[in-house]
């Protein structure tokens, strides 16, 4: 039998192995996550709502089922946190904000029904700022959530409470969504993998803007075949959601292990021009030849991102004002003051600047398209900066660059977002001052298997994912 203590520290791909095996249960494993959750959460705050009692059921019935000879799920008996964006029904889901405090939904979205489904067991919901705004997760429902490596600092966002979550031992698997990074900044931030996938290659539903390409769903976990893993389980197509990429996600499932010999990679390391802390290029550039010993060749490259931010910003704005309008009308007073800026944007813009964003996405995707033609893969930093004090509720310059508005210091995620390409944070290593920073790879159009395949590459060389932070047992 595993030593409960241990179980917390497995990787979710180990974790089921381990239940399969018959050396632990899925009440073995749930009951070690629960207590490290007791013994954690209170200073971290990064699980918001919790159902012990629900979670312990449903790992005895995980293991009545397989006790019957039953099959197993992809993710049989491995705890899991949904972000509190995503419904869960019976389970309060409240998007961070007063407004949604004490909402209970009657049904789950889709990756939740999807998760449960291959058998993984809800642990409770994660944090993110209200309504999934900005890269800094604090609301005024829970407050702040704090980085497990340094607590006076943040976990980032959105989809911050998920990535301190995994990165304090609390729970395997979890899942987030992305518009401007917020899969993989918090992933950055917290030293843990962060998939920004296709949009489509997760169906959303239900959701107000189904045609929105910009917000995607998708997996974080502490490695990349956790993470590979918990797409397997999650993707594929449904009638619901008409983005819905129309391939078998078993795909997923398929070794991660590759030749890299003369593979062609670009290293922007300001994604053009754009500020980055000297703290983050340092870490980076000391992993650079870990990508020469697998074999590939690395050269300093990067798209042409013009107009890439003016055109975020509209289509940004556009989203918030088809989804919270009627909220800013209604409850305005309940509302944060950036969520405010951004659903009025949405409202008052000039039908031209709406016009132009997609001229500028169009003829952005047409130019990464080229690019990518002749390197199979991108990278640079996931974020500007390091994990920053979580009393500071944005970044408000990058050295001497004065930052605009609260996510304006996101660049380097929502660039890449505007050009639909699947995206992933991976571990990278650690500053002076003991901060994780990610590495932000980046694949061709649809092609997340091979992305993947070269985080997982880049993974097994370095294991700065093995580095966990210095919290209570």
């Amino acid at each position: 039998m595993t030593h409960s203590s241990s179980l917390c520290d497995l990787s979710a791909v180990a974790l089921r192995a381990e239940i399969v095996a018959g050396n632990a249960c899925a009440r073995d494993v749930m009951a070690a996550h629960l207590a490290r959750i007791d013994a954690c959460n209170p200073r971290v705050n990064a699980i918001v709502t919790l159902d012990a009692e629900a979670a312990m059921a449903r790992a005895a019935l995980a293991d009545e089922h397989q006790a019957h000879g039953g099959a197993l799920g992809l993710l049989h008996g491995l705890p899991i946190v949904h972000k509190d964006s995503f419904l869960t029904a019976g389970m309060r889901t409240t998007y961070g904000s007063p407004l949604y405090r004490d909402f209970v939904p009657e049904r789950d979205s889709l990756i939740v029904t999807r998760e449960r489904a291959a058998g993984a067991i809800t642990l409770g919901k994660s944090n993110l700022p209200e309504f999934g705004a900005g890269s800094q997760t604090f609301n005024a429902v829970f407050g702040a959530t704090r980085n497990p490596y340094d607590l006076r600092m943040t976990a980032g966002g959105s989809s911050g409470g998920a990535a301190a979550a995994l990165a304090a031992r609390m729970t395997p698997l979890a899942d987030g969504t992305d518009m401007g990074g917020s899969l993989r900044n918090p992933a950055s931030f917290c030293n843990v993998v962060g998939l920004r996938p296709s949009p489509g290659r997760v169906p959303q539903w239900p959701t107000a803007s189904p045609y929105n390409a910009l917000t995607v769903a998708g997996p974080m976990a502490r490695t990349v075949a956790d993470v590979a893993l918990l797409l397997a389980a999650t993707a594929g197509p449904d009638a619901r959601d008409p983005l819905a990429v129309d391939q078998d996600p078993a795909r997923f499932l398929a070794s991660l292990e590759r030749d890299f010999k003369d593979v062609r990679i670009a290293y922007a390391p300001t994604w053009g021009d754009l500020p980055v802390l000297r703290d983050v290029l340092q870490v980076l550039e000391s992993q650079l030849p870990i990508f020469a010993d697998l074999g590939a060749k690395v050269e300093q490259a990067c798209p042409d991102f013009t107009g890439a931010n003016d055109a975020f910003q509209a289509l940004r704005a556009q989203v918030f004002a088809v989804g919270y309008e009627t909220a800013l009308r209604q409850h305005r007073h309940l509302l944060k003051d950036t969520v405010i800026w951004n659903i009025e944007l949405g409202l008052t813009q000039a039908p031209a600047t709406v016009v132009q964003a997609e001229r500028d996405r169009a003829a952005l995707f047409a130019r990464m398209h080229a690019f990518m033609q002749t390197h199979e893969f991108l990278i640079g930093p996931v974020s500007q900066v390091v994990p920053f004090p979580v009393q500071e509720e944005t970044v408000s310059h990058i050295d001497d660059t004065p930052m605009h508005n609260y996510i304006d210091w996101m660049r380097s995620g929502y660039y890449l977002s505007l050009t639909g390409h699947p995206a992933i944070s991976v571990p990278c290593g650690f500053t002076e001052d003991g901060l994780p920073v990610g590495i932000q790879i980046v694949g061709r159009y649809r092609q997340e298997h091979a992305l993947l395949q070269l985080a997982h590459a880049f993974e097994s060389a370095t294991q700065h994912w093995c580095r966990a932070p210095a919290l209570p047992n």
